[in-house]
C-alpha cells in the first residue's frame, strides 16, 4: 500500500512526493474556473498546480488514521489559540498510529532574548525591532477597498507565538507522544527531506512527535 504524506500551509513549496494543502484566499481564487484565469495576471502569487485548497481548522479532505507523515512550516503561528488547538486535534486525527508530525514555527524565545539583549545594550528601538521581528504589530490599519482586499488575501501577521516548551506541552495535550526538538533533515523517515527547507529552521522552534 502506498504511503501518504501531507503538508498543510504549504505556500509555494509543494513537492510532488507530498499532498500539499493551503488555505490562502488567493489559491481559492486561482482554482475557481474562469475567474481564476481572468484574475491570474492580477494576483500577487501564483501557486503550483499541485497545491490543493484545504483548511486544517475545518479539517482536510484526508481520511482519519491514513497519513504516514504530516508537516507544517511557519503556519501555526498565524492561528488564534483556539484555532491552533483545533488544528492540532485535526492533525492528530489524520495520522496513522505511529505516524510522524513535524512542525516549525518562529521561536518566541529567540526573539524575546534578542529584545532583552538589545534593551541591555541601550538600543532605543528595541521594542520596535521586536514587533517587526515577531510580526505581532500592525503598522497601518487597512482602509478602502484596496486595503481590504490586500488584508483579505494576505495572512502575514502572527496571532500567537510559541517557544519549544509551550509548543511541546500543547502537542502532548493533543495526544502526541515522543515529542522532541528537531532539526533540518534529522527525521528517520527520509520522505521529509523532500519537504523541508533549511532556512525555515533558522530562529525557529521545530518539534517532531508521533501519534
Amino acid at each position: 500500500m502506498q504511503k501518504i504524506y501531507v503538508q498543510y500551509g504549504c505556500g509555494l513549496s509543494a513537492p510532488k512526493e507530498w499532498i500539499n494543502f493551503d488555505v490562502s484566499p488567493t489559491l481559492r481564487i486561482q482554482k475557481t474556473p474562469l475567474i481564476g484565469d481572468l484574475l491570474k495576471s492580477k494576483l500577487n502569487t501564483t501557486f503550483p498546480s499541485n497545491v490543493l485548497y484545504g483548511d486544517i481548522i475545518k479539517g482536510l479532505p484526508i481520511a482519519d488514521d491514513s497519513c504516514d507523515g504530516l508537516y507544517c512550516s511557519h503556519t501555526l503561528e498565524h492561528l488564534s489559540l483556539d484555532d491552533f488547538r483545533t488544528a492540532l486535534r485535526n492533525s492528530y486525527k489524520v495520522l496513522k498510529k505511529g505516524g510522524i508530525f513535524r512542525c516549525v514555527v518562529p521561536d518566541l524565545e529567540y526573539s524575546a532574548r534578542l529584545y532583552v539583549s538589545m534593551l541591555d545594550k541601550g538600543q532605543k528601538t528595541a521594542s520596535m525591532d521586536f514587533m517587526n521581528e515577531t510580526l505581532l504589530g500592525i503598522k497601518q490599519r487597512p482602509t478602502g477597498v484596496k486595503g481590504f482586499i490586500s488584508s483579505f488575501l494576505g495572512n502575514s501577521h502572527h496571532l500567537w507565538m510559541w517557544d519549544k516548551q509551550s509548543l511541546a506541552e500543547e502537542l502532548s495535550r493533543a495526544g502526541f507522544v515522543n515529542v522532541r526538538p528537531c532539526g533540518f533533515n534529522d527525521c528517520e523517515d527520509e520522505m521529509f527531506k523532500h519537504v523541508e527547507d533549511p532556512s525555515r529552521f533558522e530562529k525557529a522552534a521545530a518539534l517532531e512527535c508521533r501519534k
